[in-house]
């Protein structure tokens, strides 16, 4: 696809791939995906339901969600096989969201509203958002602080699911609120020994057969066997909390109504919730675009996640995100198109309209050990450990993302985060590496004398580089830089600025180059540029910096401005000494 076909006001088909998949169908795709489908919705069932207590709801809103958002990324969506539904990343920012708002009773009614409403706007930014082609937003979560926020969101969730796990519960807010409740509640015998044992028991089963039989439904199987085991033995007589019988039917279409009070709390969630989505499911398709082929259509990916949130928010849903684990568990059962989702919707429509009483003896403690599960998956020791060999700084960002996510909370740990990528494309940016250039005669071009010592230099010449746009941030630094070497070297005569990194000139920078030429003039010192692309010598000669810098000290490389100096001292190339 060209770049004016890119640029081009998208048309209502290229909107809704799903009619060009469905145009394109293939007869034998059928029987994979619906042989994919159901294995996908062994899956969906148990994890929706854990989902949603998670994010504080009732576990039948997770089968709804389920349902719509699939039919909705199934028409507006542009990949062929990620699979969305509830996420247990967004569980805690939902919980975290509409938790402070609830009435003191936790009216379960209030919470689906509030859900829904949320999941609405979270439906509306992406879809705004991805028809503005902001795609790029997704990268306002660097690795890192990605890398951090997960560690400490997988944290605070094994924490507030352990009570859940060992059949107590806490009232406590806060990480080491919540530690300290779960440690007193052990200590104090307040955990029900076999609500202890299922959860536990859950918790080992899923993580074992993940490991030894990956291929199986881990989570199908353990719940099945959990729930068989609490019907036979009458574990609920026993203080084991079950999910009891669902409320049967489809989904009903409902338009929630919450207070205007509620909403700049819940868009504030919001547009949290949509840019952790929506970096999940960029590196999520990244990943499944390489290994297909495929091309990942950012803009296109926003607007299916949008409408998928939207559907589920008109049905008593929450928010929604790309499941990488549910998409390899379709992708390895041999999906070849949404249709595969759509199975799945179909499966936990008949589970709700025909056979909700199948899920009453599901166990409470199950649920919380599926979750804590997913939370294991979210943390990434190596990819942390790795970080603290590679760079430091960067592992100090993925620690402080981590330890406001734990301490702070979740939504205050996204911003955090967002506000850590930003900062550190800022502070390079701000202070950029600089360098003095020199030449060695085993290695072509220049080279830093810092790593090259014994280069050689020519006398009265000195080549900088400095490895960032000069603008309003970091123009002092750069005054500054070259006055240092003004005052530090003798016989000066030309500073020759190695430009190729300078990628842009403010306004700003432009008044400081201005009076720094001016500057170096009185002390009889030329500024001299080299290798300035195109663009920002433009905007140079459109700012009039050309009057004081001699419009003859623009050079297209380095060798050109150095042969020039050469022609006009005499000079020769000679070693530097190095410091002792």
């Amino acid at each position: 696809m060209s770049g004016d076909d890119r640029a081009a006001p998208p048309s209502w088909q290229a909107l809704v791939p799903g009619i060009a998949v469905l145009r394109g169908y293939r007869r034998e795709w059928l029987g994979k995906d619906i042989v994919s489908g159901l294995v996908l919705s062994a899956l969906l069932v148990p994890q929706g339901m854990a989902y949603a207590e998670l994010a504080n709801l009732p576990p039948v809103t997770g089968l709804y969600t389920s349902i719509l958002c699939l039919i909705g990324y199934a028409i507006f969506g542009p990949s062929k096989v990620l699979v969305l539904g509830p996420d247990s990343a967004l569980g805690s920012m939902i919980a975290a969201t509409i938790v402070p708002l609830l009435l003191a009773d936790g009216d379960p009614a209030r919470a689906i509203a509030l859900s829904s409403v949320l999941a609405i706007l979270v439906g509306v930014i992406m879809v705004v958002a991805g028809l503005a082609k902001f795609g790029f937003i997704a990268d306002l979560l660097s690795k890192p602080t990605q890398i951090g926020y997960m560690n400490g969101l997988a944290l605070t969730i094994v924490i507030s699911q352990l009570p859940k796990l060992l059949g107590f519960s806490i009232d406590a807010e806060g990480l080491l609120r919540e530690v300290g409740a779960v440690l007193t509640g052990i200590v104090q015998d307040a955990a029900n020994v076999t609500a202890a044992i299922i959860g536990l028991a859950s918790l080992a089963g899923i993580l074992l057969l993940n490991r030894l039989l990956p291929k199986l439904p881990s989570v199908l199987i353990v719940v099945v066997l959990t729930a068989i085991a609490v019907n036979i033995f009458d574990l609920g007589g026993r203080g084991v909390d079950t999910i009891g019988v669902l409320p049967q039917g489809f989904p009903p279409f409902t338009l929630p109504i919450v207070r205007w009070s509620d909403l700049p709390v819940l868009m504030l969630g919001a547009v949290a919730i949509a840019v952790v989505a929506l970096a999940d499911t960029m590196s999520t398709a990244s990943a499944f675009a390489a290994r297909r082929g495929e091309r990942v259509q950012g803009n296109q990916e926003m607007v299916g996640i949008g409408a998928a949130n939207i559907a589920a928010g008109f049905f008593q849903g929450f928010p929604v995100s790309t499941s990488g684990s549910r998409t390899a568990v379709a992708e390895q059962a041999g999906s070849r198109s949404q249709v595969t989702g759509l199975v799945g919707a179909a499966v936990i429509t008949v589970l709700l309209v025909f056979a909700t009483s199948l899920m009453q003896y599901v166990p409470q403690p199950t649920l919380g050990a599926i979750v804590i599960a997913a939370a294991f998956s979210l943390a990434d020791l190596p990819a942390t450990r790795r970080l603290w060999q590679q760079r430091r700084m960067e592992f100090a960002l993925s620690v402080i993302a981590l330890l406001g996510v734990a301490f702070l909370g979740v939504l205050p740990g996204i911003v955090i985060a967002v506000a850590l990528s930003i900062l550190n494309v800022f502070r390079r940016t701000w202070w950029p590496y600089q360098a003095e250039l020199g030449k060695t005669p085993d290695r072509a071009g220049l080279h830093d004398l810092t790593r090259y010592p014994n280069a050689a230099v020519l006398p009265g010449l000195i080549v900088y580089r400095f490895d960032a746009p000069l603008i309003f941030a970091n123009a002092r630094m750069f005054s500054e830089a070259i006055r240092g070497l003004h005052d530090r070297s003798c016989d000066l005569r030309w500073i020759v600025i190695a430009a190729e990194p300078v990628t842009d000139v403010d306004t700003t920078a432009a008044d400081m180059l201005e009076e720094l030429d001016a500057w170096l003039n009185e002390r009889s010192v030329s500024l001299v540029f080299a290798e300035l692309k195109d663009p920002v010598r433009e905007k140079i000669e459109r700012y009039g910096l050309t009057r004081t810098i001699d419009p003859a000290h623009f050079f297209p490389t380095l060798d050109a401005a150095l042969e020039q100096y050469v022609r006009e001292t005499g000079a020769t190339w000679r070693r530097t000494e190095p410091d002792t």
